[in-house]
């Protein structure tokens, strides 16, 4: 055999070998021996052949060390995120200060002047209609003032400054705007700004499978090859996303719900990177591959040990797509949580053996999930409580509540807040997962979200709080919510494991540093904004107006949040609106109330705003209306759903 034939077998073994095996490529010593065991194979040892396979390979291993500078790419756009959130931070808290000593002056000079005119001002201005202000026709006029006689955009100094940003309120309101639902499917779209976000990540992996890749179908192999790699990079990224406590919360100060649309849409790409891949493997073997390349039969081919363990990997990831559908979930979700975790490690243990360059993205995905799930939520998060059932009205939703003291804090540094349970309290809006092991040992191993309905324990100046008052509203589905709604009519008090808190500070840092601030809820949304407001009103930050608008479904809904506790948040200066339930009445004007707000208020507006999606939608495009007339806006919005 002349030396050009050995190495032209030893190539092809090369490329065979490296591509299809879960270890590193043979070294040449290794190849006769695979040779000896075929040895009436006709190798080509013409020259446009072995240029061919020069260029094949030199195309997938330019490939993959091209691949792995992407992880790269993102910790700089991460760390610029960071960057921006800091510098977001530092602003909104040197906003605090000034509110805050804004206030302390305006009290001093209040209790020095002791006007009762100012008194009989303030009782006013801070009235609230609890019940039928806003109907279907009807716009709120906000407090006292005369709203249709006050100019859209404020004053005249107002205007000439407004006048010059033309082009920066366009394009303010252009990314706050949701658009329609898609057609037919009647999927909801984010904000284009979210959507635009979304297109770069996606345009960024677009780039990266297809640099440097020839436009040949000869060459298919590299695509096809190519699409793996970016499936595999993506990994780590996937399972950061989908952590409760992950490090991208404090980085960028989005909410978990606010990220887990990345997570989404990262698992989409995947899972088309994943069907590309497959496809393409496919096809390059049966209509594109050289017939000296092909070796075997195609039967042999596809029960190769190497290819069933690639398509056990693709099918739990795609059977993972599938059942993390919004349908689906809304429709099984104890299936979904059992699915979510056999599936993935399913798939995590396929994708190890089948490649082995994916297995340090592999370690790096089961070090995130572990430590998000055993280390953080059961050991440090996790604490078990008895609690009250209280069965609403309604007849429909529950009411979950205990109480207990808070133990003291030892160090207040942020590793140890991160280490804390529900039992050291909680923040505005925080949410936290259940499990109920008296409902059955399936039940005992699931855990279900809720928001915290009831105010966070109120910490003093200099002071820690002692007891904490922690309420659940649970619309009862089918599933975990109905076997608790059977539990609370034969047994009211149980035992509950109770994991987190998780939320972020974000809208709540936003409507502090605002002027004024907007809470709009739809139905069981008032779980997010209540104990906003609630915080808003009884902190030491500085004194602001507040307006709270709760839109229900039915008179029922009333129950959710006690009559005493909006008489309080009344007492403490919030304007409440309560409409008549839309079951009655219609949809409120959402609109007509916003608007109405943003021009009568001066200085900045925080607006805060959760509830179903459409009440989401009306409420965030009147909003982007507002910012293209001038109005000073931050918006964020905070969507249930799981």
């Amino acid at each position: 055999m002349s030396v050009d034939q050995v190495n032209t077998e030893w190539a092809i073994e090369f490329f065979r070998e490296s591509l299809r095996t879960a270890r590193p490529p043979l070294v040449p010593g290794e190849v006769s021996a695979l040779f000896d065991d075929n040895p009436g194979r006709e190798i080509p040892t013409d020259p446009e052949s072995l240029q061919y396979l020069r260029n094949l390979i030199n195309y997938i291993l330019g490939g993959r060390t091209i691949i792995f500078t992407y992880n790269i790419t993102l910790l700089i756009f991460i760390a610029l995120f960071a960057l921006f959130h800091l510098g977001e931070t530092i602003t909104e808290r040197s906003k605090w200060r000034i509110i805050e000593h804004d206030s302390a002056v305006s009290e001093s000079r209040r209790k020095t002047a002791d006007d009762p005119e100012d008194s009989n001002e303030a009782v006013s201005s801070s009235s609230s209609t609890l019940e039928g202000s806003l109907s279907s026709q009807i716009t709120l006029k906000v407090d006292d003032t005369d709203v249709e006689r006050l100019p859209l955009l404020g004053n005249q100094r107002q205007e000439q400054r407004i006048s010059g940003n033309r082009l920066i309120r366009n394009l303010e309101s252009f990314l706050l705007y949701q658009p329609r639902p898609i057609p037919l499917i009647n999927r909801t779209l984010p904000s284009n700004g979210t959507s635009l976000f979304i297109s770069a990540y996606l345009g960024l992996n677009v780039f990266y499978h297809l640099y440097r890749l020839p436009f040949e179908s000869k060459y298919f192999f590299a695509f096809a090859d190519r699409a793996g790699l970016i499936f595999i990079v993506n990994l780590p990224l996937l399972y950061l996303l989908a952590a409760k406590n992950q490090p991208l919360k404090l980085l960028t100060g989005r909410s978990y719900e606010a990220l887990n649309i990345y997570h989404r849409r990262v698992g989409e790409l995947m899972c088309f990177e994943a069907l590309v891949h497959f496809i393409g493997m496919l096809y390059w073997r049966l209509f594109l591959s050289p017939d000296w390349l092909e070796g075997d039969t195609f039967y042999n081919y596809i029960t190769h040990p190497l290819i069933l363990l690639g398509i056990g990997a693709f099918a739990s990831y795609e059977l993972l797509y599938f059942t993390s559908l919004g349908s689906f979930r809304a429709r099984w979700y104890e299936l979904f949580l059992a699915s979510h975790i056999v599936l993935q490690i399913a798939a995590l243990a396929f994708l190890w053996l089948h490649f082995f360059i994916s297995r340090p993205y592999v370690l790096a995905s089961l070090a995130i999930f572990f430590i998000d799930r055993l280390v953080w939520r059961i050991w440090m998060k996790s604490a078990n409580v008895t609690a009250d059932l209280t069965i609403l009205s309604d007849g429909q939703t529950l009411l979950l509540s205990t109480d207990w003291d808070i133990p003291t804090a030892k160090s207040r540094g942020c590793l140890r807040t991160l280490q804390q349970s529900i039992r050291h309290g909680w923040h505005p809006a925080d949410h936290v997962f259940i499990s109920v092991p008296a409902l059955g040992r399936s039940h005992s191993l699931q855990a279900h979200p809720f928001t915290i309905a009831s105010a966070a324990p109120l910490v003093e100046p200099g002071d820690s709080p002692t007891h904490a008052w922690l309420s659940l509203l649970i619309r009862v589905q089918s599933g975990f919510t109905s076997s608790l709604l059977d539990c609370a009519h034969s047994n009211p008090r149980v035992a509950v494991r109770l994991d987190g808190p998780y939320g972020s500070r974000d809208p709540l840092n936003m409507l502090r540093s605002c002027d004024n601030a907007v809470l709009i809820a739809g139905g069981s949304g008032i779980a997010v904004v209540f104990p906003l407001a609630w915080d808003l009103v009884t902190s030491h930050l500085g004194k602001r107006k507040v307006h709270l608008l709760w839109v229900t479904h039915s008179r029922a809904q009333r129950s959710w949040i006690p009559e005493e506790r909006l008489a309080e948040l009344q007492n403490f200066g919030v304007c409440v609106t309560i409409p008549e339930p839309t079951i009655e009445a219609g949809r409120p004007d959402i609109p007509g109330y916003i608007s109405d707000l943003a021009a009568s208020r001066e200085g900045q507006v925080g607006f805060v705003v959760s509830g179903p999606d459409g009440l989401n939608r009306i409420a965030r495009n009147a909003c982007a209306r507002a910012v293209r007339s001038g109005a000073n806006i931050q918006l964020r919005v905070e969507k249930f759903g799981w």
